[in-house]
C-alpha cells in the first residue's frame, strides 16, 4: 500500500488519512435489483480514487434479515446474498488496494441477530444452559414472570427486555437486547464470546482488511446485577470499566498483523476523559468525534469543540477524527440551512424549515474547515455531492427501526441513507446498472438527479469539484492531516488557525454577518466560494491560504 499523505507514514497511515463512508445499500446498485451492492461498489473504486480519500468504510455486509439494515448479524464470517458473496469481497479488498484505498470493514460486536446460529440454538436449549450464557436470558419479575427484568429501555424505543416461547408455546425467560427485539445483547463477561470476535477479527484480517469500525463501542459491558437504571447516576450498560479489556485484546490481535490495522471506535461519550480511556496506547487507534458534529454553526461553539477535542487526544497521543456527517444523522446541508443549527440523537428537527442555499453554502465552508483541522476526516457519502436530507419518504416506506419502536413519531435515520444520483440517465439516477427497472430500496426525490455526481465532475462550481479539490491539496501539502494547530487572532465572528510546516497552511472561516478582510498571506490555495471586494472572505465561507 502507499503511504496516504497528510503527515502520516504507511503504518500509522490512520493518523491523518481521508477515509469515505460507503453505506453499501445506497452506494451503487451493480446487479439491478434496486439495493447496493459490492458489484456497485467495486465499479466505483475509481470515482473513490479520484475523489482523494485514501480508505473506505464500508458498513455491515454480512448475511442478515435487515431489521436494522444489516446491524442485525446472523454471520460474521460471510457475505449477504443481497450484497454478493465472499469471492467478491475478497476481490473488492485486492482492487481497492490496487487503486490504492484501503478497506475498513463495520463490526458489530455489541449485539447479532435473531438469526444468528447462538441464538438460534440459546431459543432452543433450556433455562441455565451454557449456550444461553451467551447472551442476557432472565426470568421476569412479577408472580408469573410477566415483567421484564428492569426497567432498562431500548435505544430505539420501548422496553429492552422480549420475553421468549418455551417449546410448549407457554411464556418463557425474557432477553435483553439494547437495539431492536431482533438485536439479542451479547453477555461479553462470557470468555466465549471475546474468544470468537478476537477470531472474528483474524477472519477479516487475514483477508486483507486494514481496519475496523467498531459499531456502539461503548456498551459491551453491562452491569452484571441488572439493577434498575432508575435512580443510577451512571449508565448500567454504557462506559463500564470492563470495557478496555476488551480492547486490549482487540489491540494485540490487530498489532500482530504488519502494515498498520486500525481500530476505530463509535463512542459517544459526554466525559472526555473517560473518552480518552479508550485511546490509549495499547486500545483503540482513533474514535468519532461526535461533538463536533453536534456542534452549531458558531464561531464561538466550534472553536470550544475543536480545542476540546485537541486537548482529549493530545493525552493520550492519539489523532482527533472529524466528521461532519453519517448514516446515522441530519444531512449537514439541511441542518446547517435551520435556524437551529445543533444536532443531536435526541434532537433531530424532523421537518424544520431549511434554506438549502444557505445549508450548502455553509456546508462547503465547513468541508474546508474539517479538512483543515488535526487528524483523520471522514466523508460520508454524499457529502461531496451536497445532498441534504430526505424528509418526505413515505410512512409505508420508512425502513428504519426507530419508526415502529416510537410508535411512529421518530421517522428516524432514512433521510440520510437514499440510494446515491450517479447520472442524470435511467430511472434511479444512475444507482442502478443501464437499462434496470427495479426502484431503489428507498424511494429518490423526483429532484434528485439534480445532485448527480456526472454532471458534477465537469462543473468547477460544484460541490464534487470542491472535495476533489479540497482532497488533492490536502493530500499534497504536508502541514495538513496530523499535526499541530496554532489559533491566530481573528474578528468577531471569524476563526482562523495556522497549520504550520515547510510550507504551512492558513485556514480562515467567516462564520459573521459580513465579509471580512483575508489576514496577510502569500496566496490562495482553496475558497469554499469566490471571494468578494479587494480579497474579502464572504459570510459564511473558508479558504485556505498560503502561510507568508
Amino acid at each position: 500500500m502507499p503511504e496516504t499523505g497528510s503527515g502520516g507514514s504507511a503504518p500509522e497511515w490512520w493518523r491523518g488519512a481521508a477515509i469515505y463512508e460507503v453505506y453499501l445499500r445506497s452506494f451503487a446498485d451493480g446487479s439491478g435489483d434496486g439495493v447496493g451492492d459490492l458489484a456497485g461498489l467495486r465499479s466505483r473504486l475509481g470515482y473513490l480514487a479520484e475523489l482523494g480519500v485514501q480508505a473506505l468504510w464500508v458498513t455491515p455486509w454480512f448475511p442478515s434479515p435487515m431489521a436494522d439494515a444489516g446491524y442485525d448479524v446472523a454471520d460474521y464470517r460471510d457475505i449477504d446474498p443481497v450484497f454478493g458473496t465472499l469471492a467478491e469481497a475478497e476481490d473488492l479488498i485486492a482492487a481497492a488496494h490496487r487503486a490504492g484505498l484501503r478497506m475498513i470493514v463495520d463490526l458489530v460486536p455489541n449485539h447479532c441477530s435473531v438469526e444468528h446460529a447462538w441464538f438460534r440454538a440459546a431459543l432452543a436449549a433450556e433455562p441455565g444452559s451454557a449456550v444461553r450464557e451467551l447472551f442476557w436470558f432472565r426470568p421476569g419479575r412479577g408472580p408469573s414472570g410477566e415483567e421484564p427484568p428492569n426497567d432498562w429501555q431500548s435505544i430505539f424505543g420501548g422496553p429492552a427486555w422480549t420475553r421468549t416461547k418455551s417449546p410448549d408455546g407457554t411464556p418463557g425467560e425474557w432477553y435483553l437486547h439494547l437495539f431492536a427485539p431482533e438485536q439479542p445483547d451479547f453477555n461479553w463477561a462470557n470468555p466465549g464470546v471475546r474468544e470468537e470476535f478476537e477470531s472474528i477479527l483474524r477472519f477479516w484480517f487475514d483477508r486483507g482488511v486494514d481496519g475496523v469500525r467498531i459499531d456502539s463501542a461503548a456498551v459491551l459491558i453491562k452491569d452484571g446485577t441488572l439493577a434498575d437504571a432508575a435512580g443510577d447516576p451512571g449508565s448500567p450498560y454504557t462506559d463500564r470499566d470492563g470495557i478496555h479489556d476488551v480492547y486490549r485484546g482487540w489491540r494485540a490481535v490487530a498489532d500482530s498483523y504488519p502494515g498498520g490495522r486500525a481500530l476505530i471506535g463509535e463512542i459517544w461519550l459526554p466525559d472526555p476523559e473517560r473518552f480518552s480511556a479508550y485511546l490509549r496506547p495499547d486500545e483503540l487507534h482513533t474514535a468519532f468525534n461526535f461533538p463536533f458534529l453536534e456542534s452549531a454553526w458558531d464561531a464561538g461553539a466550534l472553536r470550544e469543540s475543536i480545542d476540546a477535542t485537541l486537548d482529549v487526544h493530545a493525552r493520550v497521543g492519539a489523532p482527533a477524527t472529524w466528521v461532519l456527517c453519517n448514516h446515522d444523522v441530519t444531512r449537514q446541508v439541511t441542518r446547517y440551512g435551520r435556524a437551529d443549527t445543533s444536532w443531536s440523537l435526541g434532537h433531530r428537527q424532523h421537518g424544520a424549515p431549511t434554506d438549502l442555499s444557505l445549508g450548502t453554502r455553509r456546508s462547503r465552508a465547513a468541508a474546508l474547515l474539517t479538512m483543515a483541522l488535526p487528524g483523520g476526516v471522514y466523508v460520508y457519502q454524499g457529502d461531496e455531492l451536497g445532498l441534504p436530507n430526505v424528509e418526505d419518504i413515505p410512512d409505508d416506506r420508512i425502513q428504519d427501526p426507530f419508526w415502529v419502536r416510537s410508535g411512529h413519531t421518530n421517522r428516524g435515520r432514512d433521510g440520510a441513507r437514499v440510494p446515491l444520483p450517479w447520472s442524470a440517465d435511467g430511472p434511479s439516477a444512475g444507482f442502478g446498472p443501464a437499462g434496470t427497472t427495479a426502484e431503489p430500496w428507498l424511494p429518490q426525490p423526483a429532484d434528485w438527479v439534480r445532485w448527480n455526481a456526472a454532471a458534477q465532475r465537469v462543473d468547477p462550481a460544484s460541490m464534487l469539484s470542491l472535495y476533489r479539490g479540497a482532497l488533492a491539496c490536502r493530500a499534497a501539502e504536508p502541514a495538513l492531516g496530523d499535526g499541530p494547530l496554532r489559533w491566530l487572532p481573528a474578528p468577531e465572528g471569524v476563526l482562523a488557525f495556522a497549520r504550520d510546516g515547510a510550507p504551512g497552511v492558513l485556514c480562515v472561516l467567516n462564520l459573521s454577518d459580513r465579509p471580512v478582510p483575508l489576514p496577510g498571506h502569500a496566496g490562495v490555495l482553496q475558497v469554499s466560494d469566490p471571494l468578494v471586494g479587494p480579497g474579502e472572505l464572504a459570510p459564511d465561507t473558508a479558504a485556505w491560504l498560503r502561510l507568508p
